[in-house]
C-alpha cells in the first residue's frame, strides 16, 4: 500500500484504487501532451499508443473502463467475414490482419476458435459462395495455414454439432475466429499504458470545454462523480473517443455537423450448459437475413445478436421482449431439440454500436468503418470501427494528435510501437508459448494454497500478471478465511482494487470478472461479503454503500428481466 502511495506522491502512474482520490488531485496540476475521453478498447488503444510513444498522456471515462460497448460485444476479435458478404474488402483485410497481432500480444485474453458455418438450402450462404468466401476470407486476412478454412459434408457437419437443424442442410464451412474477454482485453490494454507513465481515472465526467485565446480546446471541466468534485484538466490536444457518447461531445464542443453516428443495439443472452449443451462454435444465417453467433464458454453458451436502431438512454440499453422473443426463434430454429423458453436464460447483455450514419441502410447494412473528425478547434474524434481494429485505429488517431503538436512546435515523436508491444499480462514469449506459460503458473499457484481448478482459472484469465496474483495469495488466505471468502475470489478482488482501479462492487463483478455474465450464482453467493469488504477499504458512507448494493442489484435483475421497448 505504502508503495502505491509514494508512486503518487512522486507523480508515478499508479492503477490502484485506494489512491483514486490522490491521482484525481495530482491530474489538475498538470499539463499533459494527449488527454483522452473515453475508457473503452479505443480510447484505451489510444492511451497505449500514445504513451509508447513517449507523450504524456491521461485518460478519463465518465463510467468505469470498458462499460459501454468495449463490455458489450460479441467477445469476438475476428476477421470480419461478414463484410465480406458486403463487399468490405478493405475492412476483411485489415481486421484480419489485426486480429493475428492481438492474438500475439494478448494471449491471455485472445483464443483462437473453430466456427462452424453451417448452410442450408435457400440460405445466405451455399456450398460454392461460402467455400470461395473463405478462402477469399483466407487471404485478405492472412490467415495461418493451420487455421485456413475446410468445407465439410452434412455428415461431418452434424458430427462437429448434433444440436444443428438436419432438415435442408447441404454442408459446412469451418474456420477460426477469436474469442476474447471484451472487457478484460480493454483493461490489459490501459494498464500496460498505466505502467508506461499514463494517467487514467473512471468516473470523470468531461463537462464543458476550455479554450485558449486562439480557440482551441485547451482543457476540460470535469466533474469526479465519487467525490463530487470539480477541476480542470489540462492537454495541448485532444482525443474524444467516447463510443456513443461522442456526437454528445461534439455537441459540447460546437462541431457536431457533417456526419454523425447512427447507433445500433445488440443483444445475446446466456444459458447454462446442462440448458444447451453446444460444443461448437456456430455462425448462422437467420431468414431475415441477419447473422447469429452461438459459442460455448466456461460451461454456458452464449448467443447473439440483434440489429436493431437505437433512441434511447445511452448508458444504459436494455434487452426488450422483442430482442429475447427473437434470440429465442432463431436458436429454436436452429437448435430444434431444445425448445428453450424465456425462464432458461440466466443473463444477457445489450450493447450499442456507435456507426456512421448512411441514409437509407438498415442497420446491418450499414457499414463498420471507423473515421476521424477533426473540429475547428482542434478536437480529434473518433468514430465507428470494431473492437479488432480498435489498434490501428488508435495509430490513426494518435498520428493526427502528432501533427497537431508537431504544429505547435512539439516534435521528434516517432512512430506507433504497438505492433509488437505486449499488452499488461501478454508478456509470456508469445501465442506460441503462453498454455505452457500458463500451465507452470497455475502450478505454482496450486503450490501456494489454490485449488486445482482456481489455479487454472486464474492462470489463464491473468497471464503474465499471475506473479502479482501470486504475490497476494497469503493476503487473499488470511483475509478471505477471516471473512468467509473463498480465496480465490478474495485473490481476484485484491488484484482488481490494487492493480485495475476497481471503484465499486459492479465493476469487479461485470468488468473485472465477468461473474455477472457468465457465473450468476457466484456473484449472488459472495456479493455481500465482498460488498461489506470494499465498503471497509474505501471508507463508504452509508448513502455510497446502499447506492453501489442497489446498483447490483439493477444489473442483476436488467439481465434477466426485459422490458417492452426501447
Amino acid at each position: 500500500m505504502g508503495n502505491a502511495s509514494e508512486k503518487v506522491r512522486n507523480n508515478e502512474s499508479v492503477f490502484n484504487a485506494l489512491y483514486r482520490n490522490e491521482v484525481w488531485e495530482r491530474m489538475q496540476g498538470d499539463t499533459y501532451d494527449l488527454l483522452i475521453i473515453g475508457g473503452g478498447i479505443t480510447g484505451a488503444g489510444i492511451a497505449l499508443d500514445a504513451q509508447s510513444r513517449g507523450l504524456r498522456t491521461a485518460l478519463i471515462d465518465m463510467q468505469d473502463f470498458a462499460a459501454g460497448t468495449s463490455s458489450r460485444s460479441t467477445k469476438l476479435v475476428h476477421g470480419g467475414l461478414r463484410y465480406l458478404k458486403q463487399l468490405e474488402i478493405g475492412v476483411v483485410a485489415e481486421v484480419g490482419k489485426e486480429r493475428a497481432i492481438v492474438y500475439e500480444n494478448g494471449p491471455h485474453v485472445t483464443t483462437p476458435e473453430w466456427m462452424l458455418l453451417p448452410f442450408y438450402a435457400g440460405g445466405t450462404f451455399g456450398r460454392f459462395s461460402t467455400s470461395l468466401g473463405l478462402r477469399v476470407y483466407d487471404f485478405l486476412a492472412g490467415v495461418k495455414r493451420k487455421e485456413r478454412r475446410k468445407m465439410l459434408s452434412v455428415d461431418a457437419t452434424l458430427a462437429k454439432e448434433p444440436l444443428l437443424k438436419r432438415e435442408g442442410m447441404k454442408g459446412g464451412g469451418y474456420y477460426v475466429e477469436y474469442r476474447t474477454d471484451d472487457a478484460r482485453l480493454t483493461i490489459e490494454v490501459l494498464k500496460k499504458a498505466v505502467e508506461l507513465g499514463a494517467d487514467a481515472i473512471p468516473y470523470v465526467t468531461a463537462e464543458s470545454f476550455i479554450y485558449g485565446g486562439d480557440g482551441k480546446v485547451a482543457g476540460v471541466h470535469a466533474r469526479d462523480s465519487i467525490s463530487g468534485t470539480v477541476g480542470e484538466l489540462r492537454a495541448k490536444a485532444f482525443i474524444n473517443a467516447a463510443g456513443p457518447w461522442v456526437d454528445k461531445l461534439r455537441e459540447k464542443d460546437g462541431s457536431k455537423k457533417g456526419k454523425t453516428l447512427h447507433l445500433t443495439k445488440g443483444v445475446h443472452l446466456v444459458f447454462d450448459q446442462s440448458r444447451f449443451p453446444l460444443t461448437q462454435a456456430i455462425y448462422f444465417d437467420t431468414p431475415d437475413g441477419r447473422m447469429v453467433f452461438a459459442i460455448p464458454r466456461e460451461g454456458k453458451t452464449y448467443i447473439g445478436t440483434t440489429d436493431t436502431n437505437y433512441k434511447s438512454d445511452i448508458a444504459h440499453p436494455r434487452m426488450t421482449s422483442g430482442d429475447l422473443q427473437y434470440i429465442l426463434k432463431a436458436a429454436n430454429d436452429m437448435f430444434p431439440t431444445l425448445g428453450l423458453r424465456p425462464e432458461d436464460v440466466e443473463s444477457s447483455w445489450a450493447g450499442l454500436r456507435p456507426l456512421i450514419h448512411q441514409e437509407g441502410k438498415d442497420p446491418s447494412e450499414i457499414s463498420r468503418r471507423d473515421e476521424i473528425f477533426v473540429s475547428e478547434s482542434g478536437l480529434i474524434s473518433m468514430a465507428g470501427g470494431k473492437l479488432t481494429g480498435y489498434r490501428k485505429m488508435a495509430e490513426t488517431a494518435v498520428d493526427k494528435a502528432v501533427a497537431q503538436l508537431a504544429a505547435n512546435g512539439i516534435s521528434g515523436i516517432g512512430a506507433s510501437r504497438t505492433k509488437t508491444l505486449p499488452m499488461s499480462g501478454g508478456e509470456v514469449g508469445g501465442s506460441s508459448s503462453y498454455e505452457s506459460y500458463a500451465a507452470g503458473m497455475a502450478k505454482a499457484a496450486m503450490g501456494k494454497g489454490f485449488s486445482a481448478d482456481e489455479a487454472k482459472r486464474l492462470a489463464g484469465r491473468f497471464g503474465s500478471n499471475m506473479k502479482q496474483v501470486l504475490e497476494l495469495s497469503e493476503e487473499a488466505q488470511a483475509e478471505g478465511m477471516k471473512r468467509g471468502i473463498p480465496m480465490g475470489v478474495m485473490a481476484e478482488l485484491l488484484y482488481a482494487i490494487r492493480y485495475e482501479m476497481t471503484v465499486k462492487p459492479v465493476d469487479f463483478w461485470i468488468r473485472r470478472t465477468g461473474n455477472l455474465l457468465f457465473d450468476r450464482a457466484r456473484v449472488i453467493r459472495w456479493k455481500e461479503t465482498v460488498h461489506a469488504y470494499m465498503a471497509e477499504v474505501f471508507g463508504w458512507s452509508e448513502e455510497q454503500s446502499a447506492a453501489y448494493a442497489a446498483q447490483l442489484e439493477a444489473e442483476l435483475d436488467h439481465a434477466v428481466v426485459p422490458v417492452e421497448a426501447d
